[in-house]
């Protein structure tokens, strides 16, 4: 194991069967390594900052029934909402006034929010704030994402959940893995900074899928890389399946952190949720960003893709309060740019 981490820090090159070694690694002394490893390497490549981006969850109306979403279009018990489009532009204001330089407009896929309407929504927020922009709404049309693009949006956000394509199909109907990934290439062709990432731990997933899942993010030369603990949803057909295994979470982010050593990791909400303190462990195992949840309080509780979300019911300032407390508890900075690639 050592001879893998010393290849991965000093090449970033790993095949297959060293990632699933890593990745299957279970004494806690050995993790422990793994996770020095790959903090040195963030240190080495990002520094001490750790990036804040504003998320605005703007439309829990989806048009797909993925079998492990609370907002998949099969829940009838879920009450809808919609956020007005100058609103969402108000609510981005305000992130900026509260210091965020990267606002996520993240939605389910609804088509209510045309490609006009995204395009009013983009450059509102671009007049009345000096921010990155990021969207995270789903499979759209190219001419969609070039509109986006051209109205000032900056980076977008998709995660694939799982690489293996049978288990994409038996978890996603009515989707195909294919149009996702040629999505995801037609996004950074246009030149955005792309996000993606996966879930750990759906049911019949394997150590080898997840090594797919890095490989995958690595082709497709991914900027920002999510990923997080599946959680079941009491109102999904995976109700009575187990969650993900922290433990493995923690252990796929120091491994893409040392294949993909500059791009930017999130501690994400669904790891705070499944331990109290797993945002500071993602922190200490490569993470480098932090995704405080900026929705108006009266919608957030409905923006529910698995249960028991933290933060649900603090105020946008006391969240921002909060979160760069816990960053200085590891050691870590407040970072004050827009936190893009490479800077």
């Amino acid at each position: 194991m050592v001879d893998i981490l010393d290849k991965a820090m000093r090449s970033h090159d790993l095949d297959k069967y060293e990632i699933v070694r890593l990745l299957s690694i279970d004494d806690v002394a050995q993790q422990e390594l793994l996770f020095k490893a790959a903090d040195k390497t963030r240190q080495q490549y990002l520094g001490t900052d750790v990036h804040l981006r504003g998320l605005i969850e703007f439309s829990n109306y989806c048009m797909n029934d993925c079998m492990y979403c609370g907002i998949r279009r099969g829940n009838r018990t879920l009450e809808r909402y919609r956020i007005e489009p100058d609103e969402v532009i108000k609510v981005a204001a305000q992130a900026y006034r509260l210091g965020y330089r990267t606002i996520v407009l993240q939605s389910g896929e609804d088509s209510y929010y045309t490609g006009d309407v995204m395009c009013h929504i983009i450059r509102g927020i671009k007049e009345v704030a000096d921010v990155a922009i990021t969207l995270s709404i789903g499979e759209r049309s190219y001419d969609d994402y070039r509109r986006m693009k051209e109205a000032g949006a900056d980076r977008y956000l998709m995660r694939f959940e799982t690489s293996n394509r049978g288990l994409y199909k038996k978890l996603h109907p009515r989707m195909d893995f294919d149009n996702r990934i040629q999505c995801l290439r037609d996004i950074k062709s246009l030149g955005y900074e792309l996000g993606s990432g996966f879930l750990v731990g759906l049911p019949g997933q394997t150590v080898e899928d997840i090594a797919d899942d890095i490989l995958l993010l690595e082709e497709l030369g991914a900027d920002m890389v999510g990923i997080g603990p599946f959680i079941p949803h009491p109102d999904t057909p995976l109700r009575n399946c187990n969650s993900g295994c922290l433990d493995m979470v923690l252990k796929a982010v120091a491994v893409l952190r040392l294949v993909m050593p500059d791009i930017n990791i999130p501690a994400t909400t669904a790891v705070g949720t499944s331990d109290p303190f797993g945002r500071q462990k993602a922190l200490k195992a490569g993470a480098n960003v932090i995704m405080p949840n900026v929705t108006p309080l009266e919608y957030r509780q409905l923006y529910q893709l698995y249960p028991g979300k933290i933060c649900i019911g603090e105020n946008p300032q006391d969240c921002r309060i909060c979160v760069e407390g816990l960053i200085r508890s590891v050691g870590r900075t407040v970072g004050t740019g827009y936190g893009g690639h490479n800077g």
